[in-house]
């Protein structure tokens, strides 16, 4: 188990490090502003979402390394999805961190999002892993896709 910790922590790390994801879009469709005033994480993401498809995605903003790993992440994991299918996942993501589905082979498709499922151990820590997935969310919901 330990192996495992260090495995998810590793990829925490260098999406924390490696921020493919986190950069302006010359063209984008949605924009939405996430913002934890409990820590101070605040993060911007913009999508270009075309006949319903995210073409491409990304955020910019700041916040502990928790949430611009699970930022990077989830774009990782939404880009080239159909927003009904990112909306899945990022369910999927939320009822991970709650521990109402912790099924291994349900989570396998959440991709390097897994390496976050302990974060539900760390209740102070939960809303930075959330932060990009709910702004998601929130932003598709309301339709805010222009």
């Amino acid at each position: 188990m330990e192996a495992m910790n260090e495995l998810y922590s590793d990829i925490i790390l260098e999406h924390n490090q490696h921020q493919e994801n986190k950069r302006l879009l010359k063209i984008y469709t949605m924009e939405e502003r996430g913002h934890n005033p409990s820590c101070g994480d605040d993060i911007t993401l913009q999508a270009d979402i075309q006949d319903g498809v995210i073409v491409d995605a990304a955020y910019t903003g700041h916040g502990c390394a928790i949430s611009q790993a699970s930022a990077d992440i989830m774009i990782d994991i939404i880009k080239g999805k159909s927003v009904k299918e990112a909306l899945r996942l990022v369910d999927l993501f939320l009822e991970m961190i709650k521990r109402n589905i912790t099924d291994e082979n349900q989570l396998e498709e959440l991709e390097d999002a897994m390496a976050l499922k302990n974060i539900s151990n760390m209740p102070a820590r939960v809303k930075c892993a959330v932060l990009a997935w709910h702004t998601l969310k929130e932003a598709v919901e309301r339709g805010e896709v222009h």
